[in-house]
């Protein structure tokens, strides 16, 4: 059985607080991309993995797909598999592409060993993998707060805009991006993308952690700048980077040869 985890963008991305047990609360909303990857299951006599594409530098323990069979085959007895990956997103992208993988090896041993699981149950095994897991078993836009676990349904559909991603070769700590967060922000406005128009979205709807990484790297200031000027009507990083987005009402070119670029609908 072969799936497609489609991955997501972060449109707004506000830091409420610190809380006392380290992590933020945060404020965001996700908005799925049919940028993916390829993930391949069958049942076989023993276990194994494999991977091609994009490198995935990461022990098996750490692996999110392998952690997702093992978290099933602990709960439900699962024979061995075999698991092919083939990867097309970037790795440390804010695009979600390891959650979206764990989250699509769960949907699908559920399909494969018919353990009639629902989304339900499937999203409360996902949370054991990550906090943002349980949006990529819906695949929907949802409004995110707390520390990313708490998802409510938001009513916006960007399905007449395109979307072109470019990621860099830069790599930013998640971590190092929530350490130099100075200023907290208010939550997002659920108002502003239900009833406000995408064109009056830049200036407005921000993502915090722009500010700190932009100023180490500069460059993905430039590539922002670069979206706008190109004619996206909204461009902003996804998560804590170091991808960029834009939005556009027609198709864009590609202008991004030195870098991975994506284009394709919302």
């Amino acid at each position: 059985m072969v799936v497609y985890p489609k991955t997501k963008i972060n449109i707004g991305l506000n830091i409420i607080g610190k809380r006392l047990d380290g992590y933020h609360n945060l404020s965001s909303v996700f908005y799925p991309t049919d940028l993916s990857d390829i993930l391949e299951i069958v049942k076989s006599d023993s276990f194994s993995y494999s991977s091609t594409g994009v490198e995935i530098d990461c022990s098996p323990e750490n692996n999110l797909i392998i952690r997702a069979y093992n978290l099933m085959k602990s709960k439900y007895g699962l024979s061995p598999v075999k698991i092919h990956l083939h990867k097309i997103v970037p790795t440390g992208a804010g695009l979600g592409g390891g959650s979206a993988d764990a989250s699509a090896t769960l949907c699908l041993l559920n399909k494969l060993f018919e353990l009639n699981l629902s989304d339900t149950i499937l999203k409360q095994i996902s949370l054991e993998l990550g906090s943002d897991c349980p949006f990529f078993i819906m695949n929907s836009p949802h409004l995110i707060t707390g520390i990313g676990e708490v998802m409510s349904p938001i009513n916006l559909n960007l399905s007449n805009y395109f979307i072109k991603i470019v990621h860099p070769n830069i790599h930013i700590s998640t971590a190092n991006a929530f350490s130099k967060i100075e200023n907290f922000s208010s939550a997002l406005d659920e108002e502003q993308f239900i009833k406000g128009s995408i064109q009056d979205w830049q200036g407005k709807i921000r993502n915090d952690f722009e500010s700190a990484v932009f100023n180490e790297h500069p460059e993905l200031q430039t590539i922002k700048t670069k979206l706008l000027h190109e004619g996206a009507l909204y461009s902003s990083m996804s998560g804590s980077g170091s991808s960029l987005f834009g939005i556009y009402k027609i198709i864009p070119k590609n202008t991004f040869p030195e870098y991975f670029e994506w284009i394709g609908k919302l």
